[in-house]
């Protein structure tokens, strides 16, 4: 439960999902200790029940653009400085990200709008991405994920973030945590009052 917590999950399903792996691993040393004839068996079945079934992943509604490299990123951020920006960078194998993946998803489908996006970009396949912003990508980094606001093409906004001495803060990627740090509903309030001031502004255009 405390590596858990550590890592950002604190819903009852997190909870059950990583006792039941640590459970796995104790019982594949136990059987290992008590005859190897019998620990080999196991673990080969361990194996093949998480290929045949694995641990289910949100399939909620979303609103989540997928980048593919940095480059993909930077022209985005160029072609629409009037967008505003909320991104996340994961890497696909990371726990804390997995975990992190349904609360983000959900946000983008409650706060998206024309000029209030969403994206994401894994680490783990463009690491050039990591090296740009600054990001350990290790199996032992506290800086997956990290959620970056973006406006103007300039990022405002990072979670986790390091303090006046480099030390990186903890933050847990709930979805409360999320809009409080990132101020969500005020971005998503002045996002929509810019959108109905270009509109209004586009009829009076026709108009004359």
């Amino acid at each position: 439960m405390l590596r858990t917590r550590k890592a950002g999950s604190v819903t009852m399903v997190n909870y059950l999902s990583s006792s039941f792996v640590y459970t796995k691993i104790a019982n594949l040393i136990l059987w290992l200790y008590a005859d190897i004839r019998y620990g080999l068996p196991f673990g080969a079945l361990l194996i093949l029940f998480s290929l045949i079934l694995p641990e289910p992943t949100y399939a909620g509604p979303e609103l989540i653009t997928y980048f593919r490299g940095t480059q993909v990123l930077d022209e985005e951020l160029k072609r629409n400085k009037n967008t505003t920006w909320l991104v996340c960078l994961y890497a696909a194998w990371h726990p804390a990200c997995v975990n992190f993946a349904p609360v983000f998803a959900e946000l983008s489908a409650s706060y998206s709008l024309d000029n209030l996006k969403f994206g994401k970009l894994d680490i783990g396949r463009y690491p050039e991405v990591a090296a740009k912003y600054r990001i350990q990508d290790g199996p032992t980094s506290r800086q997956l994920p990290t959620v970056l606001l973006i406006k103007e093409g300039k990022e405002q906004i990072r979670r986790p973030q390091a303090d006046s001495t480099g030390k990186l803060q903890k933050f847990l990627f709930s979805k409360d945590n999320m809009k409080a740090a990132f101020d969500l509903d005020d971005v998503y309030q002045e996002c929509k009052e810019r959108l109905a001031a270009a509109k209004a502004n586009k009829k009076t255009e026709k108009v004359e």
